[in-house]
């Protein structure tokens, strides 16, 4: 930095207010100092730089099973948000969910010496491992339930669920099925008590959920089910794309025809949806937004010396109608059916 400020024909202090976006510099002297940057090759050392403001600038993020569509968007909108914001990002996956394992992962990564952590926390056991956390560690929780000294940032899972039902039922169908996620996921929960809701409200039966894993091939064999009663079925919600995409095909095989017999909803959106067959109407969720405010939180903590309040932040959803959903299907009237057969 010396040599920097050297060539540049400035202070010390000038050349460290340039490096960290100090506003109160002209113009000319910003371009003067990275200019010599750049002849120099300087780079800075965040070793140097964490013993004198005391941060790492580096972020711990847990996350589970980023294969998944909805977590593996949730990181990845969690990294660019941390990264926007001058921070390194260290990214610990688990394979197994359970206390243990998030509490191990946690306490690795204080020792790494993160100056917070995001717990991607979709689950119970997850989201019940939060209690745990280090001492003054500052940390937020995503789609995790609210859980004592933590900040929480989610989707509006049963807003999104109630709406997508409530949908349905204005397109005249009577009741709408549900193809369910897994019982242990905090998502799964939400939407299926949105989709319940919004049944009750109308006064309408409530279906028992068919049980799916999030995957394509249990979303195919609750479409065989649901096929064999097509009489009874006008309107499935399903608790994610991926098994909508596995209900399509055994709908497709089965001769069902949608949106014409049945009108299907996913949930997600993922890039895929719009090109589905026929195009799959769906919940939208806001990864970016999810992200971004997760990232907001942290350095909200971190900014903060004196006690702060643990805040609850909420993503609403949106619903994107496509090709999938139509009007119910309705009997022909008795007189209608005599009107035809007579031409």
């Amino acid at each position: 930095m010396a040599d920097v400020a050297r060539l540049a024909g400035v202070s010390h202090m000038t050349v460290s207010r340039v490096l960290n976006g100090h506003p109160r510099v002209r113009a000319e002297t910003r371009a003067r100092v990275l200019h010599a940057v750049d002849v120099l090759g300087y780079r800075r050392n965040l070793t140097a730089r964490a013993l004198v403001t005391r941060r790492s600038h580096r972020l711990g993020v847990v996350s589970f099973d980023t294969i998944l569509y909805g977590p593996a968007s949730t990181v990845y909108g969690i990294e660019q948000a941390a990264r926007q914001a001058g921070y390194f990002v260290t990214i610990m996956s688990l394979r197994t969910i359970d206390r243990a394992g998030v509490n191990e992962a946690i306490g690795h990564l204080a020792e790494q010496g993160v100056d917070g952590v995001v717990v991607v926390a979709p689950q119970h056991a997850a989201a019940e491992a939060l209690a745990d956390l280090p001492a003054g560690l500052p940390a937020v929780a995503v789609e995790g339930r609210h859980h004592g000294e933590v900040s929480v940032v989610c989707v509006d899972q049963y807003e999104g669920a109630r709406q997508a039902t409530a949908y349905l039922l204005g397109l005249g169908h009577e009741t709408v099925w549900h193809v369910s996620g897994p019982d242990d996921w905090l998502e799964a929960e939400g939407r299926r008590a949105g989709w319940r809701a919004a049944l009750s409200a109308a006064g309408r039966a409530v279906p028992d959920p068919l049980p799916g894993d999030w995957t394509p091939r249990s979303g195919y064999r609750a479409g065989k089910m649901l096929a064999r009663r097509v009489a009874d079925v006008t309107a499935v919600l399903v608790a994610n794309d991926q098994m909508a995409l596995g209900l399509l095909r055994a709908f497709s095989e089965a001769g069902v025809r949608v949106p014409e017999q049945v009108s299907v909803v996913g949930f997600d959106d993922i890039p895929e949806a719009a090109y589905f067959t026929p195009a799959l109407t769906t919940v939208r969720q806001d990864f970016g937004e999810v992200g971004r405010l997760s990232i907001g939180l942290l350095l909200k903590q971190l900014d903060r010396a004196e006690a702060f309040g643990h805040e609850h932040l909420i993503v609403p959803p949106q619903l994107i109608a496509r090709d999938s959903t139509d009007r119910a299907r309705t009997a022909p009237q008795v007189g209608q059916v005599l009107s035809t057969r007579r031409h």
